[in-house]
């Protein structure tokens, strides 16, 4: 079964369109990651796909269920959510909020401990706050803690690890990477390219209310070839050329003396991103 299928999709507020026929598949087990700039429609998707917003046109199905009309819990307790803006419960105290989160799966053995999910979202000393206290990066973790708690079987994630340093910004990845590999399917909106890349299967590219490329993050540097940038040291100093094909110059380069320190640098998932939003925008 298909765990996320959308065909169609359009919103506009007011006379801004949003979305217009954006087309959205996600397989069991998958990790699907929107990109785009402000404004193109990731977080509006993400909204229909939760029934959180009404769409003006298409169809929707996820994990069986049209999310406008849906009024099953069980089917809720199936999705990790976690996305910008939750602000409920202002007063309750973090490990309140924890614990009131993981009621709602009693009856589930999939449940993760408040004390596991403290530790690994490093909130052990922030357990006493209240939620109105937190700052946007300690909020961000909570939420993310609250979203895999009963280890879901589909994952919605809306700019995940916005504020988190470095560290902490791992351990959400690789908690996020346990669920895919234990067969969580992930759909995954993110400025991140590093996050995208790391994470994602399939990579959609959003821009003006549709999809303007998609593939593997490799399959979409892939399609943006663009110049390799070859450096060596020969002679006392570096050298640097730039060419369309790196392997013909890199041969020739190798049957030379005195040849050290040679890297070649091809474009990155940045260079495909840009170029492909600049080439749908035409």
């Amino acid at each position: 079964m298909t765990v996320v299928s959308a065909t169609g999709l359009r919103k506009a507020y007011g006379s801004h369109q949003v979305l217009e026929g954006l087309d959205l598949q996600l397989q069991p087990g998958e990790a699907v990651a929107l990109l785009g700039p402000n404004g193109a429609g990731k977080t509006t998707t993400l909204e229909i796909l939760l029934g959180f917003v009404r769409r003006d046109a298409g169809t929707v199905d996820v994990l069986g269920e049209d999310p406008a009309r849906v009024r099953d819990e069980h089917w809720r307790a199936r999705i990790g959510v976690a996305i910008q803006g939750g602000q409920d419960h202002p007063k309750w105290r973090v490990y309140e909020f924890l614990r009131w989160a993981r009621a709602h799966y009693e009856e589930s053995t999939k449940l993760r401990g408040v004390d596991e999910l403290a530790a690994t979202f490093g909130l052990e000393e922030h357990m006493n706050k209240a939620l109105m206290d937190l700052s946007g990066g300690l909020r961000r973790r909570l939420d993310l803690a609250a979203a895999v708690i009963n280890r879901p079987e589909l994952l919605i994630l809306d700019e995940p690890t916005t504020g988190l340093d470095p560290e902490v910004k791992r351990a959400v990845h690789d908690v996020v990477v346990d669920q895919i590999d234990n067969g969580t399917s992930l759909l995954l909106a993110t400025h991140d390219l590093a996050e995208a890349d790391r994470i994602a299967d399939r990579i959609l590219i959003l821009n003006d209310g549709g999809i303007v490329a998609e593939g593997s993050p490799n399959g979409l540097r892939a399609q943006v070839r663009g110049n390799a940038e070859v450096t060596w040291h020969q002679d006392g100093a570096n050298h640097v050329h730039v060419t369309t094909e790196p392997e013909e110059f890199v041969h020739g380069l190798l049957l030379e003396d005195g040849v050290s320190d040679l890297e070649v640098r091809r474009s990155t998932l940045e260079d495909a991103y840009l170029a492909l939003i600049k080439n749908g925008a035409n």
